[in-house]
């Protein structure tokens, strides 16, 4: 069952093919699915706080299963958009059948595309970091790997991380913040890496660069093998993905800060400073990402040996029903601070720390 629950995964794609192709109803399959169904499944189903034993993780390690798994789903990803693209072009599709597909699309490309390649982009293989920017270009995000693994985890809880949602923010204000200050975090970080080997700012060597050229060849692709229509309709659904992957960077660390030492510096990263969602759909949904704490504790452990941490902050419901309540703040703030509270009541009543909760 350990390696048999991450096939879950593939109900995911095994419903976008039938939203991406049939129509009526159809094209909805897959939002809800991930919307509804599943909603309702992680609250009829109980949370699994279970961690392997040192000598089940070093086996977990060592079995190539869970990488082939991840890798299976690059040709599926971009299968996927394939037969967006097609079902776009030559069907005659009704408003609310466009906008399905252009949600499902969107839903792909955050699950599959800028989940998987976050998994991938934290792998020390090149084979397997190339698989990371292939995704991440399906999705039009390839900035996300240089920002994520060395300005994210370098900075969050922190000021300086734009991925990291102050308390009372609300979702539509951390969209522009993340995404704009992301994307110049991207490229601050890359000109100091081409300073340190005295490369030339605008060159090949420069990765953003490469990216915006990767980008644009795919945009063109599309336009010339399908047409203007086809290439609008992809890069909403781009859109669609990049806010609702944005809207999960949004609940994985809201109000959760780091202590400023006296030196100056910010204290290490621990368990406390992200949201976890122990629930066992979402987890294997989505490789685990929602066990976040044990991500940042330590970003190169793979993700069927990620753990869970008693002194974590749980969030009150799993990834989809936190991502809806994101999308109305009032209902966000209600939820959230309360939830907050509770926690920090909790700490005082036990003498934990509570100054990462603010």
């Amino acid at each position: 069952m350990k390696k048999l629950k991450y096939f879950l995964v593939f109900t995911g794609p095994l419903c976008g093919i039938f939203s991406l192709w049939w129509t009526g109803f159809w094209p909805w399959l897959l939002p809800i699915y991930a919307y509804v169904i599943i909603p309702i499944l992680e609250f009829i189903l109980p949370a699994d706080t279970y961690n392997m034993s040192s000598s089940e993780e070093e086996q977990a390690k060592k079995d190539k299963f869970y990488d082939y798994l991840l890798y299976s789903l690059v040709p599926i990803q971009y299968g996927l958009v394939i037969l967006f693209l097609l079902g776009i072009t030559t069907q005659d599709l009704v408003w609310h059948e466009l906008l399905g597909r252009v949600i499902t699309l969107g839903i792909a490309c955050v699950v599959l595309g800028i989940n998987v390649a976050h998994e991938l982009g934290h792998r020390a293989k090149k084979s397997e970091r190339i698989m990371s920017k292939i995704l991440l270009l399906s999705a039009q995000y390839m900035h996300f790997f240089i920002e994520h693994n060395k300005g994210h985890h370098k900075n969050v809880g922190t000021p300086s991380d734009p991925a990291t949602a102050r308390k009372g923010e609300d979702l539509y204000r951390f969209w522009a913040r993340s995404i704009t200050f992301s994307y110049l975090s991207a490229w601050r970080i890359e000109i100091k890496r081409l300073r340190s080997k005295q490369f030339r700012i605008i060159s090949m060597h420069n990765q953003m660069i490469q990216f915006a050229f990767m980008q644009l060849a795919v945009m063109g692709c599309v336009w010339f093998v399908f047409d203007v229509g086809a290439l609008l309709y992809y890069m909403l659904g781009c859109i669609v993905g990049i806010l609702f992957f944005e809207t999960v960077n949004y609940l994985e660390h809201y109000g959760l800060t780091r202590k400023l030492k006296e030196n100056g510096s910010y204290e290490r990263v621990e368990s406390m400073h992200s949201w976890n969602s122990d629930h066992a759909i979402g987890r294997s949904l989505l490789f685990e990402v929602t066990r976040h704490a044990d991500h940042h504790f330590m970003a190169s452990r793979k993700y069927q040996i990620l753990k869970s941490y008693g002194d974590a902050p749980q969030l009150p419901a799993g990834y989809p029903v936190m991502i809806l309540c994101a999308l109305v703040p009032p209902v966000w703030f209600s939820v959230m601070h309360r939830h907050m509270d509770k926690i920090k009541d909790q700490r005082r009543e036990s003498g934990q720390p509570i100054s990462s909760i603010a």
